[in-house]
């Protein structure tokens, strides 16, 4: 039997620049050196998935959130050194134009990218399948507000 587990959580920042809806892309060290990538981070005990999410984001950029979405989907994928199929639950935030990015020692780059750009430098097709999904949901229209969750201190 394969087990079916969630370590950690996924969240994609978009921004507006101009007429155009920009993404936040990191390039990661050590682990997976080179790969770009969105925040993500694991779920630490006691932490509800939103709360990893909204840390992760200010520990790997230093932006502070104020909104965050349920993108609705997972990122699924197969980890042979765990041995299970791992479900990674997908956020959406947007912050001002403005946003500053201070990244920490797990990334060496960032860059704020189209979604076709950042569709071709993504290295997973899990990657690119939840990007297209949040472009459909969040970007092509309004977002159901339903998603929208609700921050608590």
């Amino acid at each position: 039997m394969l087990p079916v587990k969630s370590f950690s959580v996924s969240i994609f920042i978009l921004k507006p620049e101009g007429d155009e809806i920009k993404v936040l892309l990191m390039r990661r060290t050590g682990y997976l050196a080179g790969l770009w990538c969105q925040v993500a981070g694991s779920i630490e005990p006691g932490e509800k998935a939103w709360q990893t999410a909204i840390r992760e984001v200010m520990a790997e950029t230093r932006i502070e959130l104020t909104e965050i979405w349920s993108a609705d989907i997972l990122e699924q994928f197969y980890e042979p050194d765990k041995e299970c199929i791992t479900l990674v639950p997908v956020f959406v935030s947007t912050v001002p134009e403005d946003t500053k990015v201070v990244l920490n020692d797990e990334h060496d780059a960032y860059k704020w990218a189209s979604i076709d750009e950042a569709y071709e430098l993504f290295g997973f097709p899990g990657q690119q399948r939840a990007l297209a999904a949040i472009k459909a949901e969040f970007i092509d229209k309004k977002p159901n507000p339903h998603l929208r969750i609700r921050i608590s201190t």
